[in-house]
């Protein structure tokens, strides 16, 4: 086979332009089947308009070998538009090689197509390689510019500078923006509204829709919101155009004051009341309703110096609130003139003038109530202040300045009905006599109160309080409690009273005490250590019935008194169940043991855990009263525990052993059980007995 040359011819079709030749006669080649000679040249695209209008099909170009003078040559081509979809776009005249478009071409469906052109021989032979060859749809401007959004949105503060950039609009062209103008929008601005304060408050970038502010003299109180009309349009802004709005709202920022309106102010306030509310300021203020720069603060900058007046703002309206920090008096100052300014919860943006209210205020006078000095007056006395004896004077004082009223004075609350207070001059005098220990004194203090009234119309009234703190007297006597008792005649215990006296030390303990009118032949009185009580002792066996004991107390400044104490002696008769006898006796007088504590425990199971049954002391007879009932007694192991401590102790000495133990055992219920115990102050000893 011999090496030839393909031609690819331009042809002047009816109504194409002249289509694109590639740079070189040849094109190169590659094997098929076996190794061919290479061209180096590549073939330039083929350009084909888009849009066309027929007839159909048209001839784009003549693709030729020039093997064709030595053979008879057959083309065909493959590719996309070719065998490839979409089919049919382009072919070629088998004979003559003539390339053909069939139908109107869109570039933006297809921008290029990629075929390859065949030649063989009448055989059926290739005579050249495949050739690749691009046949590129040139653009006609058949697109709309097309906004991303109709409505575009953007701000800008009030008072911005030239130069601030405001927003940004967008819109796209589906036509070629690469090779030509056809799909690239140029921006400009065909209308602003309205038109103020200049025609061209805004520019726009022609090439990235950027919208910058390019005057001075935007207002929100005056234009709130400007509307432009955009106008995208390609080719240079001469093709297809589009529009779309632009919103630009203007923000507000702190470019007015808050203004007063009045300026001035007049109200009166009583004296005295806190809280009250003097006047509502007013102000106006342009700036956005409900915004920081809109809502006010208040500032009382004269006048006020000790603090009398507040002012808030009422965040309903924006109102200054004027109210009374401090109740006002009227005979101290009767009208104060305070200047109030008005600024915002944030900084002028600009430098503005600050408004400012004068307001004066004039204090009404009110009757108040007379005040007396001190508010609570103490006062001592003895409590055996002689009936009509001055006690002390109080007084009160008329905050008013009217010199014509007049001040009465009275009791108020006088619990006891002690005291009375002269009318005119407030002083207290004692109408009965006064008692310390009385059931209306508390700690020594009496308190009573004590008005005045004064003559205004209408009067008012002041109190005070008096606190009487009353010395004590001795004028009470010790008397025992309780002031009845029941003993048993056959086991007496020692009964222990209480001494009370309700004075004060040093008319109380230590006492005294003494059995008066023949009760000593059957009782004996002993003051315990520490001289606040007393035990009672019946020495003699006694009829069972009711007994009068005199007993005579007398206090440590010798102040007596004779009391009377009931003691109702009683006979049990001797239970036929189990009980215990015990006689001690003190080994180093051998008289009965007296005041010993008695404890009764039983003891349970193998570890000893004792059981308190009964309790009792000795009497006079070194016996202790215990007695069981029969259901109390069980077989087992008791004890009898004696605490010789205080015993000993009364009896002078400073060392002993102060616990004596008696452990016995119960067999049966029947059984009666005495135990002599000697007792002495330095042996220790445990009995058992069964």
């Amino acid at each position: 086979m011999h090496c030839a040359t393909v031609s690819i011819l331009c042809l002047l079709c009816q109504g194409f332009p002249p289509c694109a030749e590639a740079d070189g006669p040849g094109v190169p080649k590659a094997s098929l089947g076996h190794k061919r000679q290479k061209r180096d040249w590549v073939i330039p695209p083929i350009n084909c308009p888009e849009n066309e209008r027929g007839p159909f099909p048209k001839t784009l170009v003549q693709i030729k070998s020039n093997l064709d003078k030595e053979m008879k040559v057959f083309y065909s081509i493959t590719g996309q538009g070719a065998d490839t979809p979409p089919v049919g776009v382009f072919i070629i005249e088998r004979e003559t090689g003539a390339l053909k478009v069939t139908q109107p071409l869109d570039r933006e469906e297809i921008s290029n197509y990629t075929l390859f052109s065949h030649a063989v021989s009448a055989n059926g032979l290739p005579v050249e390689d495949p050739m690749e060859f691009v046949i590129t749809v040139t653009d006609q401007n058949d697109n709309k510019p097309q906004f991303t959004q109709q409505v575009f949105t953007g701000s800008v503060e009030e008072g911005a500078k030239p130069g601030t950039s405001v927003m940004r609009v967008t819109a796209t062209d589906a036509d070629d923006s690469v090779n030509t103008n056809n799909g690239v929008p140029v921006y400009t601005i065909q209308e602003q509204i309205p038109a103020q304060p200049q025609a061209q408050m805004f520019t726009i970038d022609r090439d990235k829709g950027i919208i910058s502010l390019i005057a001075t003299g935007l207002d929100r109180e005056t234009i709130p919101i400007y509307t432009l009309i955009v106008l995208a349009a390609d080719m240079e802004g001469k093709g297809f155009a589009a529009t779309a709005t632009a919103l630009i709202e203007v923000t507000d920022t702190n470019d007015n004051p808050p203004v007063f309106d009045p300026l001035t102010y007049n109200a009166a306030v009583p004296e005295n009341e806190v809280g009250v509310l003097v006047a509502r300021l007013l102000v106006s203020d342009k700036d956005q309703q409900g915004s920081p720069a809109w809502r006010a603060v208040y500032e009382i900058v004269k006048g006020n110096e000790g603090g009398a007046f507040s002012v808030s703002t009422d965040p309903s309206n924006n109102n200054g609130l004027l109210k009374t920090a401090q109740g006002l008096d009227f005979e101290t100052q009767r009208q104060f003139v305070l200047h109030v300014i008005a600024r915002n919860e944030v900084p002028f943006s600009v430098p503005l003038p600050t408004s400012t209210a004068t307001v004066t205020v004039d204090v009404e006078d009110v009757n108040e109530a007379p005040v007396f000095d001190p508010p609570v007056k103490r006062a001592v006395v003895l409590e055996d202040l002689p009936v009509g004896q001055e006690v002390t004077s109080y007084t009160a004082r008329d905050p008013d300045r009217n010199p014509n009223q007049k001040i009465t004075y009275s009791m108020g609350s006088d619990p006891a009905k002690w005291l009375a207070i002269n009318p005119e001059n407030g002083i207290i005098t004692a109408i009965l006599p006064l008692d310390r220990e009385g059931s209306l004194v508390s700690n020594s203090t009496y308190k009573a109160i004590v008005l005045a009234v004064d003559s205004g119309q209408p009067s008012a009234t002041g109190t005070g309080t008096l606190l009487l703190t009353l010395e004590d007297v001795n004028d009470n006597g010790p008397v025992p409690e309780p002031r009845e008792f029941e003993i048993c005649s056959r086991n007496p215990v020692v009964q222990q009273l209480a001494i009370v006296d309700p004075d004060l030390p040093p008319n109380t303990s230590p006492f005294q005490a003494d059995l008066v009118h023949g009760s000593g032949s059957n009782w004996t009185a002993t003051v315990n250590q520490g001289g606040k009580s007393l035990g009672l002792q019946l020495t003699k066996t006694l009829e069972p019935g009711e007994y009068n004991i005199f007993l005579q107390l007398t206090d440590n400044q010798g102040k007596s008194q004779v009391t009377t104490v009931k003691a109702k002696v009683k006979q049990l008769p001797l239970a036929a169940s189990s009980y215990v006898t015990t006689h001690v006796v003190n080994t180093l007088t051998g008289l009965p043991a007296f005041g010993l504590a008695v404890h009764l425990f039983r003891l349970e199971g193998p570890e000893m855990q004792r059981m308190e049954l009964l309790k009792s002391s000795t009497g006079g007879d070194g016996h202790p009263s215990l007695f069981w009932a029969p259901e109390q007694v069980t077989a087992g192991t008791y004890k009898l525990h004696f605490d010789t401590g205080r015993y000993w102790q009364e009896l002078g000495y400073a060392s002993f052993y102060p616990y004596v133990e008696v452990v016995f055992t119960v067999t049966e219920q029947s059984q009666r059980l005495h135990i002599p115990l000697l007792l002495g102050p330095f042996s220790y000893t445990t009995y058992r007995e069964s």
